[in-house]
C-alpha cells in the first residue's frame, strides 16, 4: 500500500521510480546535456556482480532515470544538468549533485515527452520527503563492503550519497564510519569523479511489501 503524502506517482502510481511524499522544490532551471538522453543504464558500473539491481532499474531505457541524481555539469557549460560523468572524466570539480530527477529524460509510460521537446529535466531540490525504487543494491567499491558485488544493507538513519552510476546508495562504509560533505573522496575521483556529498537521510529501508526506500532529502 502506498505511503500517504502530498502527491503520488503518475498513472497507477508506477510510471516513475521517484514518488513524491512531501515535495521540496520542483526545479526546471537548467538544460539537459546530450548524454542525459543517450546514457545507458547503468552508465558506469556494468560488472554483472555489481550491476544495479533495484526495482526501478530499467536497463532498456536510455538517458537519466526517474530517481537518479541530477548533477550540475560544468564540463558541458553553464546551466547544464545531467547524469554522472562517464568513468575516466577529470572535471570532478565542475560536477556536483543538485537533486533527484522526477521523470526519465525520455518520458515515462502513459506520458508525452516534454524533456525531449523542451530540453528540460525537472528535478526536486531543497529537501522534501520521497520514496524511490531506484537505488543501488550491490556494492560497487570495496569501501562499502568486503567485496564488490556484496549486497548493501540499508537501515533507518543512514546517510545516502551518489553511487558511481549516479543513483542513491549507502553512505556508511564497511568499517562503520560515515562519509559526509566531501570527505574521503579519493576512490571516487579515481573512477567516475562524482563528489561524495551527503544527499539524504534514510527513514525506511525497502522490504518485501514496500520495494522503495523512503528518505528526507538534504540538498
Amino acid at each position: 500500500m502506498a505511503l500517504l503524502g502530498q502527491a503520488s506517482g503518475g498513472f497507477t502510481e508506477s510510471s516513475s521510480a521517484l514518488r513524491i511524499l512531501h515535495v521540496g522544490i520542483r526545479n526546471t532551471v537548467g538544460i539537459l546535456t546530450d548524454d542525459a538522453f543517450t546514457q545507458t543504464n547503468p552508465p558506469n558500473v556494468t560488472n554483472t556482480a555489481a550491476i544495479s539491481q533495484s526495482a526501478g532499474m530499467d536497463t532498456a531505457v536510455l538517458g537519466v532515470l526517474s530517481g537518479s541524481i541530477a548533477f550540475a555539469r560544468g564540463d558541458v557549460g553553464s546551466n547544464y544538468i545531467g547524469g554522472a560523468l562517464a568513468s575516466g572524466e577529470t572535471n570532478d570539480h565542475l560536477v556536483s549533485p543538485l537533486g533527484l530527477f522526477i521523470n526519465n529524460a525520455v518520458g515515462n509510460a502513459y506520458e508525452n515527452t516534454p524533456g525531449v521537446a523542451s530540453g528540460k529535466g525537472p528535478y526536486v531540490s531543497a529537501q522534501g520527503t520521497y520514496a524511490s525504487s531506484l537505488y543501488e543494491t550491490e556494492a560497487q567499491t570495496t569501501a562499502y563492503a568486503g567485496s564488490i558485488g556484496d549486497d548493501l544493507t540499508y537501515s533507518a538513519g543512514m546517510p545516502l550519497m551518489a553511487s558511481l552510476n549516479g543513483y542513491l546508495t549507502v553512505g556508511v562504509k564497511a568499517d562503520g564510519t560515515t562519509t559526509l560533505l566531501g570527505t574521503d573522496e579519493s576512490y571516487l575521483h579515481a573512477t567516475s569523479n562524482v563528489n561524495e556529498i551527503f544527499l539524504a537521510v534514510l527513514k525506511m529501508p525497502a522490504d518485501s511489501t514496500q520495494p522503495e526506500i523512503v528518505f528526507d532529502q538534504r540538498i
